[in-house]
C-alpha cells in the first residue's frame, strides 16, 4: 500500500515476521501538522531520522512533537513485541522509549547507523527484527488466541475459562504481553473495529451495532475516551480534533500520522 500527498509518502506491506507489518514514511519540511495517533493494541520498533525507538502500547491519543523527515517502522502483532524486544509491554505503556534504554547506547547507535546507511531502511529494520525473533522464544499461541477471542467480542471471563487460564493469570499475562489488562485490550480492539467501519462510510448507529456497542451513545463515549474524538468527527477526512500532546522528542513521531493505514493503524 502506498499513499502520497502534501503530508509526504507512506508505504506499508506485510512483514516476514508473522502478523507484523513493515511501513515507511517521508514527510516534507512543509508538511501539515501531524494527526493524533490512536490506541491500537500494538507496539512498533521505529527508525526515525537516524534514531531507533520503541513505541509502547497506547491507552490514549498521542500527538507527535518535533518534525521527522524519514521513518521506517515494524508494527508487531499484538502481544509479540515483548519476546523480541526483551521487555514487558507494561513497562512501555504510553511511552516512546529510545532503544538505547533497552539494549544499551553502543548497540542502539550501531544498529541505527547500519539501518540509516542501508538503501532501504525499512528492509534493514525488518532483517534486524527477524534476527532477534529467531533468537527469542517462539510466539505464545495462547496470546494470539486471547487477541482473536477478544477481537471477536468474546467476554473476558469466557475467554479466560476457554483457555484454562483463570482471570488472574490472564490479567498477568496481558500486562506483560499487551501492556494492559484484557478489558482495556478488548475496548481498544473494539474501538479499532468501529473506526474501520466509520472510515468505510458506515453510519455511527450501524457501526455501534456491528462493533458490539450497547448503542450509539456507548460508541460515542468510548470514542471520546480512547480516541479523543467523536464518531462523526473521525469519519470526516482531514479534520482531526485536538488531543493531548507528547513531550516533543524527535523519535516520538513513531507511529502513524498519515491518512493511510500504518504502523499504528489509525489516527484521528
Amino acid at each position: 500500500m502506498t499513499a502520497a500527498g502534501t503530508r509526504g509518502t507512506y508505504t506499508e506491506r506485510p512483514a516476514r515476521l508473522d502478523g507484523a507489518f513493515l511501513w515507511a514514511r517521508t514527510a516534507p519540511a512543509a508538511a501539515a501538522p501531524s494527526r493524533p495517533v490512536l490506541p491500537d493494541g500494538c507496539m512498533d520498533l521505529v527508525w526515525a531520522d537516524g534514531h531507533l525507538f520503541v513505541t509502547g502500547p497506547d491507552t490514549r491519543p498521542w500527538v507527535p512533537g518535533e518534525r521527522v523527515e524519514r521513518y521506517a517502522g515494524l508494527r508487531f502483532a499484538p502481544g509479540d513485541a515483548p519476546r523480541v524486544l526483551g521487555v514487558p509491554a507494561r513497562e512501555l505503556r504510553d511511552r516512546r522509549a529510545g532503544l538505547d534504554d533497552l539494549w544499551g547506547t553502543a548497540e542502539a547507535r550501531r544498529l541505527a547507523e547500519r539501518i540509516g546507511a542501508a538503501p532501504d531502511p525499512a528492509a534493514a529494520l525488518e532483517r534486524l527484527v527477524l534476527r532477534r525473533a529467531a533468537a527469542a522464544p517462539p510466539p505464545d499461541p495462547v496470546l494470539r488466541e486471547v487477541v482473536t477471542r477478544l477481537d471477536a467480542g468474546r467476554p473476558v471471563a469466557a475467554t479466560a475459562d476457554a483457555l484454562g487460564l483463570g482471570a488472574r493469570r490472564l490479567h498477568r499475562l496481558s500486562l506483560d504481553a499487551f501492556g494492559y489488562g484484557p478489558r482495556p485490550l478488548a475496548r481498544i480492539l473494539r474501538l479499532q473495529r468501529a473506526l474501520a467501519l466509520l472510515r468505510s462510510g458506515l453510519p455511527p448507529a450501524e457501526t455501534a451495532l456491528r462493533a458490539r456497542y450497547a448503542d450509539q451513545a456507548h460508541l460515542t463515549r468510548e470514542t471520546r475516551a480512547l480516541a479523543g474524538t467523536t464518531p462523526a468527527a473521525y469519519a470526516r477526512p482531514f479534520a482531526p480534533p485536538a488531543a493531548p500532546s507528547g513531550d516533543g522528542a524527535a523519535g516520538r513521531s513513531a507511529k502513524r500520522d498519515t491518512p493511510a493505514p500504518s504502523g499504528s493503524r489509525t489516527t484521528a
